[in-house]
């Protein structure tokens, strides 16, 4: 187990150093400015004040003070990016948007259809979003050594496209698998499959913007204010094809943890090491609401390391963390790579 840290929270202020980190080929600032007011256009993000200058020095020091630091990130990471999530105020549930559960899922042939065709349909603006200022600021701490192992919730990769190589705790769906007999293979190589099985489909899709919303043309689909595609039941129900597994005809899924299913044993004990070995776990955005990575949590504050969250809103450990900043990630992590001694390489 890593070393304890005693971090003087609430009995000091630190002062926000003068030094400066020049940081070669990388415009925190430009990236921040753009996704940041993308996300916010589409009503995305939560309303959160701008980080005070006590709240990066403190989110500094705790940086500054762990040898062994882990970094577990959820959907508030995805937001800022223009990828809606589900429990912010104005997440997908806040609209009554249930998601599928793996149950439904496997016994369900229609469920089946019903997912693959919303997902076809908004593939092209999930794979278009972007990683954040706070993709990339995590990522140069963590090529700077300090940052000795990520975690995410996430399953939209940007963390990867930003120069990061977390543990993905529910999986990706940049992967299909077959659930019979294991196979997997690239999601765009699925997606060409969608596209040949079903082409007045992809006619459809590619001129959606352009044709009369909800006609027979474009199979019902309208494009939802948060960038989902809404599309009626007849036609994904009766119209559209799914392909089988190359391998065995079984069926295909996303390679995620869908709600109601386990993440598999070997990723979770992975993660369970990296964060009992750890003297300082910080969690970014996520209110921590599945067990998978709540757990994580409970097991370093029982392991007496210091924990810290940046999330705008409650979230399920609020109990028992002392230090919490609600603040944008994108606004708040990349104020770090001009602090002290964080001497950050450039990211490529």
């Amino acid at each position: 187990m890593g070393r304890k840290l005693t971090l003087p929270w609430a009995s000091k202020r630190f002062i926000q150093t003068a030094c400066r980190i020049a940081i070669p080929g990388v415009s925190s600032e430009i990236k921040e400015q753009v996704t940041l007011n993308s996300a916010r256009d589409k009503k995305m993000v939560p309303d959160s004040a701008p980080p005070s200058t006590e709240d990066v020095d403190l989110l500094y020091q705790f940086f500054d003070q762990s040898d062994k630091l882990v970094v577990l990130t959820g959907a508030g990471m995805s937001t800022e990016c223009g990828i809606p999530d589900y429990r912010s105020p104005n997440g997908a549930y806040s609209s009554g948007f249930r998601p599928i559960t793996h149950q439904e899922f496997l016994r369900s042939n229609k469920a089946r259809r019903r997912y693959w065709t919303r997902s076809y349909a908004g593939w092209r603006m999930f794979t278009a979003a972007q990683p954040g200022s706070g993709h990339f600021a995590l990522a140069s701490l963590e090529k700077a050594g300090r940052i000795s192992s990520m975690i995410t919730q996430n399953v939209d990769r940007l963390h990867h496209r930003a120069g990061s190589s977390p543990l993905e705790l529910h999986g990706t769906v940049y992967t299909v698998v077959c659930i019979d007999c294991g196979h997997s293979f690239c999601r765009h190589s699925f997606q060409d499959q969608l596209k040949a099985r079903n082409p007045k489909w992809a006619a459809a899709i590619g001129s959606l913007k352009l044709d009369s919303p909800g006609s027979d043309k474009s199979f019902g689909m309208r494009i939802r204010p948060d960038g989902d595609i809404d599309i009626d039941e007849k036609f994904w129900e009766e119209d559209f094809v799914i392909p089988t597994c190359p391998k065995c005809d079984g069926i295909l899924k996303p390679d995620v943890v869908f709600f109601g299913d386990n993440v598999p044993k070997d990723r979770a004990d992975r993660a369970m090491e990296a964060a009992t070995g750890c003297d300082a776990l910080l969690v970014v955005g996520s209110s921590l609401m599945t067990m998978s990575a709540f757990r994580l949590v409970r097991a370093v504050h029982e392991a007496g390391a210091a924990i810290a969250i940046v999330n705008i809103g409650v979230t399920r450990a609020d109990d028992f963390v002392r230090l919490k900043f609600s603040a944008r990630c994108g606004e708040i992590l990349p104020r770090l790579l001009n602090m002290g001694s964080l001497s950050i390489p450039a990211v490529h």
